[in-house]
């Protein structure tokens, strides 16, 4: 069985597919009991559950589980049940209430009054108040957080001002038309004050929030275990408040080999897996005690990005011929058994700005050869790498294993062999992640592999603008392509700061097909989100932000 998510031009839609799909949409039944005395007639008994769940990752085990330092999925998989954010996504995909009941944007769009829920408590007793809003928004600004993705988010806010306990004026440097998809966030959700001022080390052990769960410890390399937060009562609109039988703790379990994984969820062990190999997604739905839940990510594709600010790739011919130079729809087919449908767009499927340039990607190996014949690397080594003034056509291609998969490092080996073909060295390193970020900070590298997540178009101002070939206060640039361009920086402008819906579309596909004819990306698949589970959960779904599980409102068939 099957969930989807299943987004049109204009909406995202959550499908259950499969024979098994009512044991996991409709709450468990009882069922008939022992016969009583004799003659008695039979009692239905209670529904048994577990109090227990037990969820095991592949991702990288995070340095702190406080996303607004530094800012990567397996932060947000975690901080989602623990923290929550002014305003959510609906299956939709429109911007809905969360710990903000409503907002309004002045005529100039240069301040935004966040009105918040006057119920809403963090765990620790405090108020979700206007000053921890304007204490959030510090925090992420601060160089000190050494925060990427929530200080990109929050860039265009100048301050915060407290009008009042429960209204919060966001001040803007410029219009931000992305204010609300990037506040939607869980790299930019909110914390206790508080907790943040215990200090980095004692809030990346356990950050403070107004979630449904509280973190009760961490045994790193092992788990992090998280307890209900009775309290909870701010559900993003649209889901529903935990029933009583909701489980109660989650044993949050870290399980990279993704063999150990699987099999410790067919035994049982485990209730939830995420990063799954497309065979084991294969043999799930096949399997009437698993389910499967497909939410690709919002954001960005999978996209290989060439970087043009060095040689061999600061000639537009060469990174046509690499590109050209690769066959990834037959290794796509191959290794990820229908599971991830190739993507031609520098944006994910699931916006609905994604605009799918096929033509720029098409693999032509004839062509391939001719273009690097003209940019001058004529010459072939005994390896048969093309040459040009006594330096050898290579790209360092630096991969960590903690943001990829097995089955995409085997496609990577892949295109090396095919793009070898034409006479490129493509050299691949699989790094861990502290290296990788380290390869990419000194430009060691012509090609990289670099998810990244981001609610709507507003992502591609993040990868492409020239200013985002500066380093964040963290260290890490988002361009990795290295582009500087006018031209295409006011495109990226316009979709950060256009607050009329179609100009901002029309920018946003207008900056799509600039990079695609520019070369900068090779496109690969939509960032892949799929998690397996046991099918007697229920309430198991992706909150619809950046798709992360929702573990709130999951009630856990089965004794203890």
């Amino acid at each position: 069985m099957t969930f989807s998510i299943e987004r049109t031009p204009t909406t995202t839609t959550l499908r259950i597919v499969g024979a098994a799909a009512l044991a996991l949409a409709l709450p468990l039944t009882a069922c008939a009991g022992p016969a009583g005395a004799p003659g008695g007639s039979s009692e239905p008994s209670a529904p048994q559950t577990r109090s227990t769940l037990v969820y095991a990752t592949g991702d990288a085990e995070p340095d702190c589980l406080d996303p607004h330092v530094g800012g990567n999925f397996p932060q947000a998989l975690l901080a989602s049940q623990v923290l929550e954010s002014l305003v959510a996504l609906d299956t939709e995909g429109t911007i809905v209430p969360w710990l903000a009941e409503s907002w309004k944007s002045s005529r100039d769009a240069l301040t935004v009054d966040f009105t918040l829920r006057a119920d809403a408590k963090f765990s620790d007793g405090t108020p979700v108040d206007a000053a921890a809003v304007k204490a959030n928004i510090e925090h992420l600004q601060d160089p000190e957080t050494a925060s990427s993705t929530g200080y990109l988010a929050v860039q265009q806010v100048a301050e915060v001002e407290v009008v009042s306990p429960t209204v919060a004026r966001f001040h803007m440097v410029r219009p931000d038309a992305a204010l609300l998809e990037s506040l939607a966030q869980p790299w930019t959700a909110i914390q206790s004050p508080a907790g943040i001022a215990r200090g980095m080390e004692a809030n990346c052990l356990a950050p403070i929030g107004s979630g449904p769960f509280t973190v009760a410890d961490w045994v790193k390399q092992d788990h992090v275990t998280l307890e209900r937060n009775p309290a909870y009562t701010t559900s993003p609109t649209g889901i529903e408040s935990p029933t009583a039988d909701a489980v109660s703790t989650v044993t949050w379990r870290f399980i990279p080999d993704a063999t150990a994984r699987f099999a410790a969820l067919q035994a049982g062990d485990v209730d939830v897996i995420d990063n799954p190999l497309p065979s084991q997604i294969t043999t799930a739905e096949g399997d009437a005690a698993l389910t499967h839940i497909d939410a690709p990510r919002p954001g960005a594709s999978n996209r290989i990005e060439l970087n043009s600010g060095q040689a061999p790739f600061d000639d537009k011919r060469v990174r046509e011929a690499f590109i050209a130079s690769t066959d990834l729809n037959a290794g796509i087919d191959a290794l990820f058994e229908g599971t991830a449908p190739r993507s031609y767009s520098a944006l994910s499927s699931v916006e609905p700005t994604a605009l799918q340039t096929p033509d720029a990607y098409a693999y032509d190996p004839d062509r391939a050869n001719a273009l690097l014949d003209e940019a001058g690397w004529t010459e072939r080594d005994d390896d048969g790498i093309r040459m040009k003034d006594g330096a050898r056509l290579t790209a360092r291609f630096p991969v960590t294993g903690a943001q990829s998969t097995q089955a995409e490092q085997a496609l990577f080996e892949q295109l090396q062999a095919g793009a070898a073909a034409v006479g490129f060295d493509v050299q691949i390193s699989l790094l861990d992640l502290g290296s990788w970020y380290g390869a990419l900070g000194n430009h060691e590298y012509e090609l990289v592999s670099a998810p990244y997540t981001k609610i709507g178009p507003d992502v591609l101002r993040f990868l492409f603008h020239s200013d985002a070939t500066v380093p964040a206060p963290s260290g890490y640039f988002a361009n990795h392509s290295m582009v500087r361009s006018v031209e295409l920086d006011a495109m990226l402008e316009a979709i950060g700061t256009e607050q009329d819906p179609v100009k901002r579309a029309d920018a946003a596909r207008d900056a799509q097909e600039w990079i695609a004819n520019d070369a900068l990306i090779l496109p690969v698949y939509d960032q892949q989100n799929h998690f397996l589970a046991r099918a007697d959960l229920t309430g198991l779904r992706p909150l619809p932000t950046v798709n992360t599980p929702w573990l709130a409102d999951v009630v856990a068939g089965g004794a203890e």
